[in-house]
């Protein structure tokens, strides 16, 4: 009988400079052709986690990108990735620099929203078993899941990946004002479904409004703490045990095959333009090039789908509130208060050396955290800026935070985008059982329902890192504040 080998990676070398105690830089002097310095925001115990994948090598090969501003970034939730860690930034010149798909991911606009109401958890405990219920029947949810009453044609499908949040809207899932609350406006422009493959469009016909699998979670949450009760309430939050509901999910299988199509082009890129980069994985090709611009408009087309995706989830979140209370959702006040993106490039400008600067910035893992003013932001939360969602591993809290002025200037307006991983989902899985974690979140008064039990062996909390220290440190960094920590009452696992 064989016996199967366990490999542990050292930890990495690479050099840290400490800036102050949550702050790190990797010197550009480190290795030949890093173009700018590195720069890690962690405390120490995150630092640990960091250090035991490649996740600082990634940093190091980010900052060879051609057309690179002031340093590449790993952010406090940041572990490894495709090319870019999870949890990285870079700004790249909107001229002279590049795009890179290794720089946004596969799940393209893989993002979070945040639906808030007027209702209390004592309202409702009492029928939130059959709410549950309701949420997971109506939700398709796990790996190739659809709803087989909601149907696109062909024709359909180009229309939503044009126009986004609003298409979907029209077709009656959804409230008018629900598109002004989301990133973009639950819209990217540039979209152009004639440069996304036959093959991605065919995988993305049958997959709107699904949750899909993986980290990918609906939960029924709590207000539980208040670190900032003027913002709270700009927000619509004005007490502990108030009901919220938080959707994370992406772009599916649409979004998967679009970056794969796209790796393939950039290899061949990387060759035609002459480009050197330390990783195959950053393969990436001149943001004025032909390939760059039809990856940004076949991209755009993948971000439209996830919003409009988590469009259709939250119509139907609200349709199982009126099934289970048997009043309308409006009764509840259950509006969207906003839905942010976390792997994606666009083109945003920033001041680089006291300069208004177009960049193609890209937020791998990462939320945008815009500040107070910026226009960019909804008109009610323009005095406060942009809500920030951090969502925490399956039982563990999440965070709703707000943007700063200082993000504006240290990690082009970047933040975490959620606790990250510890473990991989094969360890998980040989470490935890389903059952087992199921019984523990209900033990809590955390009513779960999976699609399967391996997920939720898979997505256990401790496989994550603590999200209250993730969040703690982007609050004491000052890239986005905390405003109210959230908990779950209960769980919808793909």
């Amino acid at each position: 009988m064989s016996r199967r080998r366990s490999f542990h990676r050292p930890p990495s070398d690479v050099p840290l400079e400490q800036i102050d105690e949550y702050s790190w830089r990797i010197p550009q002097s480190y290795k030949p052709g890093m173009r700018v310095p590195g720069r890690v925001f962690a405390d120490e115990d995150l630092l640990k986690k960091i250090r035991s994948d490649r996740t600082l090598d990634q940093c190091v090969n980010v900052a060879h990108l051609p057309g690179i501003y002031k340093h590449a970034i790993t952010l406090p939730d940041g572990h490894e990735g495709y090319g870019f860690p999870i949890g990285g930034v870079a700004a790249t010149d909107y001229e002279e620099g590049v795009i890179s798909p290794g720089g946004v991911g596969y799940d393209i606009n893989c993002g979070v929203r945040l639906l808030i109401s007027n209702l209390t958890e004592a309202d409702i405990r009492p029928k939130l078993a059959g709410l549950t219920n309701a949420v997971f029947t109506n939700v398709p949810c796990g790996l190739g899941s659809r709803r087989k009453d909601f149907h696109l044609s062909p024709h359909e499908l180009d229309q939503l990946l044009t126009e986004g949040v609003s298409w979907v809207i029209r077709r009656g899932l959804g409230w008018p004002e629900d598109a002004e609350h989301c990133e973009e406006n639950g819209c990217m422009e540039v979209a152009n479904p004639a440069k996304v493959s036959p093959t991605a469009k065919k995988r993305g016909l049958t997959q709107v409004g699904t949750l899909g699998s993986g980290n990918h979670f609906l939960e029924i949450q709590k207000a539980d703490k208040i670190y900032d009760p003027q913002v709270a309430k700009t927000f619509g939050i004005t007490h502990t045990g108030q009901v919220t509901v938080m959707i994370h999910c992406g772009s599916r299988g649409f979004g998967h095959q679009v970056c794969s199509d796209y790796l393939r082009v950039m290899e061949r890129a990387v060759q035609k333009y002459r480009i050197a980069v330390p990783d195959r994985e950053l393969a990436c090709a001149p943001g004025n090039s032909d390939e760059a611009e039809d990856y940004h408009q076949a991209m755009a087309c993948a971000v439209n789908y996830a919003f409009s995706n988590r469009q259709a989830i939250m119509h139907w979140v609200r349709q199982s509130f009126e099934e289970t209370f048997k009043r309308p959702a409006q009764d509840f006040d259950l509006h969207l208060l906003y839905d942010v993106a976390h792997n994606i490039a666009k083109v945003e400008e920033h001041s680089i050396d006291g300069k208004r600067t177009k960049v193609w910035i890209h937020r791998k893992g990462a939320t945008r955290s815009f500040g107070p003013q910026r226009s960019e932001v909804p008109k009610e939360y323009r005095s406060v800026g942009q809500p920030v969602l951090i969502p925490g591993s399956m039982g563990t809290a999440s965070y709703l935070m707000v943007g700063t002025s200082k993000a504006m200037e240290v990690s082009f307006g970047s933040t975490a985008h959620g606790a990250g991983r510890m473990m991989s989902r094969t360890a998980a899985k040989r470490r935890f059982w389903g059952g087992d974690v199921k019984n523990a979140l209900e033990k809590r008064g955390i009513i779960v329902r999976a699609a399967s039990p391996v997920v939720l062996a898979e997505e256990a909390d401790l496989a994550y890192k603590d999200v209250d220290r993730v969040a703690k440190v982007s609050d004491k960094v000052g890239i986005a504040t905390r405003v109210v920590r959230l908990v779950p009452i209960a769980v919808v696992k793909g």
